[in-house]
């Protein structure tokens, strides 16, 4: 999962670029970077690293002259470590086109062989999204005009659509000429954006949440629809279009479960309500399938599940209490690479308050279970500070399968979930009780009133692929490449050439 801004203006929009990025970290701490354009200037600066890591000294900001930009960060669906996939990427031909992506592309493969063979274009990284850029360029080049239209761009965009399937929230720039936003047809990962009025006209920005329009005082608008791009001139003109033939409104439920922040609305939802009503929704299956429990209090696990876990404590009426104290520098677990740094990050990132676990029944409460690290170490720690009783209840149902619209979560083999009935799942967790939540009630929690959703992607608790292009061979060249083996064979691949690289420059 990644984070994508865009911003028209009619001022710098460098630092809005930046604070817009800060306030997507949580959809990406590993890499960062911001281009803008400037007359028919380019300034890009990006690296691996937080946002204000990425961009400590204030020369790299300064550097980034203009009134327009496109800014992003990155978690790595494949895991890699290069900071050569750091985006956004730039292709010069036609014109000076640039690119945020966030998603993943199901035909990469097949779209880095027809831009070879066919489009006669260079990629310089494994990155799905140089791939993007590159049919998105070829496309814009196809329409042969001397100067960009509207038309040029819509078209360009239905292109894309055709040829690319799987799922890209993208932000683009035109030198010259002006910032793009689209999505896919199925509109899985999230994009909104909004307008501003200032003291020399309006202003516009793109984002993948509508946090990151609201700290720099934007108005929202509207989402991006499925199919739809949103085109923004240099001189502040905004046309939109549908360009995909047969949209259909599928976005990605676990944004709403775990990748989104609370304060967000998506898809006209608001996670924040999403997340109380499946603390409903889990309180009303313990009632009905547990009506004698002997809870004495709820402890979520901090931070993404506090919002279900109140909502849960006051619906069973028992107390509910803040039993972990969150160390806010470590990263977000199940993303990262290696089962011993997964183990030892959730003992460094978690620590218990022992006092609202002595000789309690506790249930905790957390967002989703993945590979079941986190959770066994969680509840081990329940244990040791204290709880008579550990219970554990998922705001989301069993995740059993992986995702592959942009979200790096692991092998099908490495979900816990994956192959195990629900009693094997309670003793390798080491769970008295184990509470998921049940598909159904989730859709319904998230949904809500909210008609226009025709479904929702829920692959990874039901393994039905919203594209449809999903089969048993992808799903394994996906074990191959995301397996923690893999990874780790990759990063001492990495290493290698890092090491080689320095003593070349040694021995000149």
């Amino acid at each position: 999962m990644c984070g994508i801004v865009g911003i028209v203006a009619k001022s710098q929009v460098n630092q809005e670029i930046y604070d817009g990025l800060t306030m997507l970290q949580h959809r990406g701490q590993d890499a960062a970077g911001i281009i803008t354009s400037e007359g028919d200037r380019l300034y890009l600066h990006k690296e691996n690293g937080l946002v204000r890591d990425v961009f400590h000294k204030d020369e790299y900001m300064v550097r980034l002259r203009g009134n327009m930009g496109i800014g992003h960060v990155r978690y790595p669906t494949a895991g890699t470590a290069t900071s050569a996939e750091a985006q956004p990427f730039y292709t010069n031909t036609p014109f000076g086109v640039s690119l945020a992506h966030n998603g993943n592309l199901t035909n990469a493969e097949q779209l880095k062989q027809e831009l070879f063979a066919e489009d006669r274009r260079h990629l310089n990284t494994d990155s799905d999204s140089e791939v993007l850029l590159n049919v998105f360029a070829h496309e814009l080049m196809m329409m042969g005009s001397p100067r960009v239209s509207p038309e040029d761009v819509f078209e360009a965009v239905s292109r894309v659509h055709i040829r690319a399937r799987g799922a890209y929230a993208v932000v683009a720039m035109i030198s010259g000429y002006g910032v793009v936003g689209f999505r896919d047809p199925n509109g899985i990962r999230p994009v909104v954006y909004g307008r501003r009025e200032g003291p020399h006209g309006m202003d516009y920005m793109i984002a993948s949440e509508s946090v990151a329009l609201d700290a720099a005082g934007f108005e929202l608008i509207a989402d991006i629809a499925p199919g739809e791009a949103v085109w923004i001139t240099l001189d502040g003109e905004i046309h939109v279009r549908q360009c995909a033939i047969n949209p259909s409104y599928s976005p990605c439920i676990f944004e709403h479960v775990y990748l989104a922040r609370p304060d967000s609305v998506m898809d006209k939802i608001y996670v924040y309500k999403a997340r109380l009503r499946m603390g409903i929704k889990l309180a009303e299956k313990i009632l009905r399938e547990w009506p004698d429990h002997d809870i004495d209090v709820v402890i979520p696990i901090p931070d993404t599940s506090r919002v279900a876990g109140a909502e849960l404590a006051a619906r069973l009426n028992v107390n509910y209490r803040e039993g972990f104290i969150k160390n806010r520098y470590i990263g977000r677990t199940f993303i990262m690479p290696g089962q011993a740094q997964r183990k030892k990050s959730v003992r460094q990132k978690l620590n218990p308050i022992p006092v609202e676990f002595r000789g309690k029944n506790v249930l905790l409460v957390d967002d989703s279970i993945v590979r079941g690290t986190t959770s066994q170490e969680i509840i081990q720690m329940a244990r040791d500070a204290g709880a008579r009783k550990v219970y554990f209840a998922s705001a989301a149902p069993p995740v059993r399968y992986p995702n592959v619209y942009g979200i790096d979560m692991p092998s099908v083999t490495e979900l816990v979930a994956h192959g195990r009935t629900h009693g094997e799942l309670e003793t390798l967790l080491g769970a008295d009780r184990l509470i998921y939540q049940d598909l159904e009630d989730l859709i319904e929690a998230v949904r809500h009133k909210h008609s226009k959703i025709v479904n929702f992607d829920c692959s990874v608790f039901t393994g039905q692929y919203v594209t449809q292009d999903i089969d048993d061979n992808y799903l394994n060249q996906l074990e191959l490449f995301r397996s923690d083996s893999a990874k780790e064979a990759r990063r001492i691949r990495g290493g290698n050439v890092v090491i080689e690289l320095h003593n070349a420059r040694q021995a000149r």
